[in-house]
């Protein structure tokens, strides 16, 4: 388009091209003058929601410090109508607090509710947005109904459940706390510090009828789409969403393997045990001291064997297998922050459209030489010129944001593995060192029998 608000053909032949399929359904079945404003209403916004990543100070942004902490689950109230409280405590140095140490308590719906207050302001911009963990309508139905085995006594809640979903919403906030913007958001803010409860945020209790009801629109919105393909003119764009899908693909395929090798190690930490078991038995009944002593010596370190290959399954869970399960809800949060640019331009061709038709109309005025209607036909060229230059201008920020992201995602993602790669491996590799020496031990015995 040029100044004067004309469309260029080359650029409006280029809107209407076609490419890949990857983030690329949108709806386009709303009729050409039904709430055409409404389509446009984050087009038209006159100020940003927040400053974007130049305007942090870079001195501030460097010193700035936060660490957060969920810990003691505590069930409240009971039956169907209970569910869980977490502490949540904060250390920080950053100046949008009151304090610098603080504490408050929040239940898994506030977790939920800060998420999507996060994604209705910021994924239009292009942030990428930290996934929250998922509903467990299962484990929640348990722990509500206070009978659920291997529980910590009085309580009926299951730890290891309750400790993976801890873990997951202490990393969820680290990873929010960790963006130099989302980490200042008022609402994030207002979840970490505020006394108060929070107000019930809306479709994320597991079995409400409004998310129900949300999941049938969402099928809805599937069936009544129309794929709409894109043209990627940035080379860019085309690379990395391929790159995001293959690494995607691999870590869902590492994830299930990780999985595999939990279950295994747990199963043979309970064969283990019951080599352990048989030995100690049959120790008792032999009668060749040296023999029995052996056997005795046997049942001890496949005993201690069993409860490190305990420890070595709850590594591959809580130390790798997670780590990779957040990131492939991350690389999910990548593909909606693409798709959301998808429709941004999607509004920048509708617009496009309009403005044509609008042109179009006041031309037939003119001819038929209809001075009573021109002047408001005016007004609407007028008016769809300018929601054209916003839709334009929209669409070349969240594509500038979007690559910023990606920078700032890549350099913490190879910093995160790095530090989840090296405890791993300090970790097996204690097991292992521990395991010999208990092998190490039995060997004199051994050898001395007679």
């Amino acid at each position: 388009m040029d100044t004067n608000g004309t469309v260029d053909h080359g650029q409006t032949e280029q809107l209407q091209k076609h490419t890949q399929p990857a983030f690329d359904n949108v709806d386009i079945t709303s009729p050409d003058d039904e709430n055409e404003n409404d389509i446009f209403e984050s087009a038209i916004q006159q100020e940003p929601l927040s400053p974007v990543l130049e305007d942090v100070p870079t001195d501030e942004a460097g010193d700035m410090f936060i660490e957060i902490v969920v810990a003691d689950p505590q069930k409240v109230g009971d039956g169907m109508g209970s569910y869980l409280a977490y502490k949540v405590s904060t250390k920080t140095n950053i100046s949008k607090f009151k304090k610098r140490q603080f504490f408050t308590m929040r239940r898994f719906s506030d977790f939920l509710g800060l998420h999507d207050l996060l994604v209705s302001k910021y994924l239009r911009m292009g942030r990428i947005i930290p996934p929250a963990p998922e509903k467990n309508i299962i484990g929640t139905t348990k722990v509500k109904m206070g009978s659920q085995p291997q529980s910590e006594p009085g309580t009926g809640v299951n730890l290891e459940w309750i400790e993976n979903r801890r873990a997951s919403l202490e990393r969820f906030l680290n990873r929010v706390a960790q963006h130099p913007i989302l980490c200042q958001d008022t609402d994030f803010v207002n979840f970490l510090e505020s006394d108060q409860e929070l107000p019930r945020a809306v479709n994320t209790a597991a079995l409400s009828g409004a998310g129900v009801m949300r999941l049938f629109n969402k099928v809805g919105e599937t069936v009544n789409k129309i794929t709409y393909k894109m043209d990627e003119n940035d080379p860019w764009f085309n690379d990395k969403i391929n790159e995001v899908e293959t690494i995607d693909a691999h870590m869902q395929k590492l994830h299930s393997a990780i999985k595999a090798l939990v279950s295994h190690r747990k199963e043979l930490a309970t064969l283990t045990g019951g080599v352990a078991k048989s030995a100690a038995l049959l120790s008792t009944c032999e009668e060749h001291t040296g023999l029995s002593q052996a056997l005795s010596q046997l049942a001890d370190v496949e005993e201690k064997v069993e409860l490190l290959r305990s420890e070595q399954a709850n590594s591959d869970l809580y130390i790798l297998s997670e780590t990779i399960k957040d990131y492939i809800g991350l690389f999910g949060a990548i593909k909606d922050v693409f798709h959301e640019r998808v429709k941004v331009f999607q509004n920048w061709q509708h617009a496009q459209i309009q403005l044509t038709k609008k042109r179009e109309n006041k031309a037939k005025l003119e001819l038929q030489d209809r001075r009573d209607k021109l002047e408001f036909a005016q007004k609407e060229v007028e008016e769809w010129e300018g929601k054209v230059q916003r839709c334009q201008k929209e669409f070349d920020n969240i594509s500038s944001e979007i690559k910023k992201e990606m920078e700032r995602f890549e350099l913490a993602r190879a910093r995160d593995f790095k530090s989840t790669i090296v405890k791993y491996l300090q970790d097996q590799m204690a097991h292992q060192q521990q395991q010999m020496r208990y092998w190490e031990a039995i060997v004199p015995v051994a050898r001395d029998i007679a």
